[in-house]
């Protein structure tokens, strides 16, 4: 039963946040929500650590802005990038190494990865992550993966299991 609500709640919150506030939106949105839900959360697999609710909630309020956050950092790199032909570029296939050993969780950490430009997940295992970027820095493995991952992990490392 948490997994229907944490999946509702999941997928009824991007709707408020696209529709707005009018009742009849909300209320369909709720209702269409509740519909897959119930379609699908039977086949869900993933775990929160802390509940599906609690940690739904800590995805969308505390993950959610860091990821808008870095997103906005890496467009305005790349933009950058593309408007000054002078800025280096260091492109480079880097090896991450990531703690979050569920598949739910290095899946969220993958695609926030590729998500922000400048940056693609190409491939992954159970401990690392194999990344394509645009301007390879950091000396060492981990201070990479600081850099390219770091934001993400240690929140979606709190959250999933």
């Amino acid at each position: 039963m948490s997994k229907f609500i944490g999946a509702s709640v999941i997928m009824f919150i991007p709707w408020v946040l696209l529709a707005g506030s009018d009742p009849s939106e909300l209320i369909l949105g709720a209702t269409v929500a509740m519909v897959i839900a119930g379609i699908i959360y039977r086949n869900l697999d993933y775990a929160f650590k802390s509940g599906s609710l609690a940690g739904a909630i800590k995805f969308l309020v505390v993950y959610v802005p860091v990821f808008l956050w870095e997103l906005v950092k890496a467009n305005i790199d790349v933009a950058f990038r593309v408007l000054n032909p002078r800025m280096p570029i260091n492109p480079g296939f880097v090896k991450i190494p990531t703690g979050i050993k569920g598949d739910y969780g290095r899946l969220a950490l993958a695609n926030s990865i590729t998500l922000t430009p400048g940056t693609l997940s190409v491939d992954g295992d159970e401990n690392h992550l194999y990344v394509h970027w645009i301007d390879v820095m950091g000396e060492s493995q981990k201070e990479r993966g600081e850099l390219v991952s770091g934001p993400f992990e240690d929140i979606l490392g709190g959250i999933f299991k």
